[in-house]
């Protein structure tokens, strides 16, 4: 990407594909994320009459001096992506996806005998089956409605067990008047008859709906035909409310932080195990590298401490022996410098070191500590995409369960290290746009100066 262009034509150099922009004013201080189904049509709008008199966009408009893109696969990767940069970074003209709240779920509690189904933006780690994270909860609750609608399952609260005579006289809900529900509360269906429909729902969730579809545009088709107008156009509404389950992340891949409390206890037990370590570790190091396409390249250090982030031990570094997009040669510079002084002074080593990437940033971790002569007590890296382990000498990652205390705690490093190397390299490249700009303003004052000698 050509830097030197002004944002309004370098706009027309992005691909038209989905991702996240992200504008910057003039000090390179980050104002604005937004995503993009088309990255060029929609960073375009912004430099058009119309946004720069739309009530909305009309403050930001003017103070746009850059603006750079961030590729998402999909617009649903977008969404989470741009919610993601958003919490780290604070924009300023970004109101909303500032707070805490994570993206919905849909969950389904299939260990009880009569599962519930819940919309949920704290799911459990255990005993369900989980789907999302949504990016539209209000079409998410909508959805959940419709399938209610055609299976008659429950969404209360209620811990309901056969074996309790207390059911038999239990008050079923409005839910069962309205037929709704088929009142497991007041055991009027079996057990295999409720699972039945839990196993159907299940179908539908994970992409077998088309059969139900086809029924439901059917129906619509005979209500207009009957001259049904309001009932066709709700059968639409709850088509287009199935066909929106598709707009969903992975909860394997798409892992929101604030999602799933972490437990630094178990976490590091946990991790004890998986490692193999004599002892319960204490201090957890997590390395990672940031750079925008191989300019201000930077490295976070940040250092955990029973579980928790230990601030006054976090490290930045910039990188001075690689030119260019090189992680590799990156993580090797920084490995060597950072435990280079720590065997010079002869400092405790962490007792796991954390390096994000796979097994190159791994390798080249390794090559560091080998040119200093230090065998790490416990060195690792966390690959992003699937979420596995690499250790020196061991052919195949270690995979755990997207729940496992261990990959939560390493995730939680592994991002906060992200997160620490990303504010590092925004602060120097808005040190580097002030010089410049300093040195601009000085340059055109001497050459005035020159222009117009004093008078002797």
């Amino acid at each position: 990407m050509d830097n030197s262009l002004p944002p309004c034509e370098k706009v027309k150099t992005f691909p038209c594909s989905p991702g996240v922009y992200i504008m910057k004013d003039a000090k390179g201080v980050v104002i604005y994320i937004g995503k993009a189904k088309n990255l060029r049509n929609r960073a375009s709008h912004y430099f058009t009459k119309a946004a720069s008199e739309d009530p909305r966009t009309h403050k930001l408009v003017p103070l746009i001096e850059e603006i750079e893109y961030l590729q998402a696969e999909t617009e649903v990767d977008a969404l989470l992506l741009e919610a993601r940069l958003i919490k780290d970074i604070q924009p300023r003209f970004n109101a909303a996806l500032k707070d805490g709240r994570t993206f919905p779920y849909l969950q389904i509690r299939v260990r009880e005998e009569f599962p519930r189904v819940e919309f949920t933006r704290s799911p459990r780690r255990h005993g369900v089956r989980l789907y999302g994270p949504f990016t539209n909860p209000k079409a998410l609750k909508h959805a959940i409605l419709v399938l209610q609608r055609v299976f008659k399952f429950r969404t209360c609260g209620l811990d309901i067990k056969s074996e309790e005579n207390r059911w038999r006289w239990f008050r079923p809900c409005l839910l069962h008047s309205i037929r709704q529900c088929t009142a497991p509360c007041n055991l009027r269906v079996t057990r295999e008859e409720y699972r039945a429909q839990i196993k159907c729902l299940i179908h539908v969730l994970e992409g077998r709906k088309k059969k139900l579809i086809r029924k439901m545009r059917k129906d619509m088709e005979a209500a207009s035909k009957e001259l049904l107008f309001e009932k066709a156009a709700r059968i639409r509404d709850e088509i287009l409310s199935l066909e929106k389950l598709d707009n969903r992340g992975d909860d394997k891949k798409d892992v929101q932080p604030g999602a799933f409390p972490i437990d630094p206890k178990k976490g590091l037990s946990s991790l004890r195990k998986i490692l193999k370590l004599s002892t319960a570790p204490r201090t957890v190091e997590g390395i990672d590298i940031a750079h925008l396409g191989g300019t201000e390249t930077v490295a976070s250090l940040v250092r955990f401490l029973d579980g928790l982030p230990f601030k006054p031990g976090y490290r930045k570094f910039r990188i001075k022996s690689v030119q260019g997009i090189d992680d590799f040669a990156s993580i090797r510079e920084v490995v060597f410098r950072r435990f280079k002084s720590q065997r010079d002074s002869e400092e405790i080593f962490p007792d796991v070191i954390l390096i994000d990437g796979g097994k190159g940033q791994l390798n080249a971790a390794i090559d560091a500590f080998k040119l200093l002569g230090i065998d790490p007590p416990c060195l690792i890296s966390l690959a992003k995409r699937e979420e596995e382990i690499f250790r020196p000498g061991d052919s195949e990652p270690i995979r755990l369960g997207r729940h496992s205390p261990a990959l939560r705690l390493l995730q939680y490093v592994r991002d906060e290290a992200h997160r620490f190397a990303q504010h590092y390299h925004h602060v120097l490249r808005h040190k580097k746009l002030e010089n410049e700009i300093e040195s601009a303003f000085e340059t055109e004052m001497e050459s005035k100066d020159n222009a117009n000698p004093p008078d002797k």
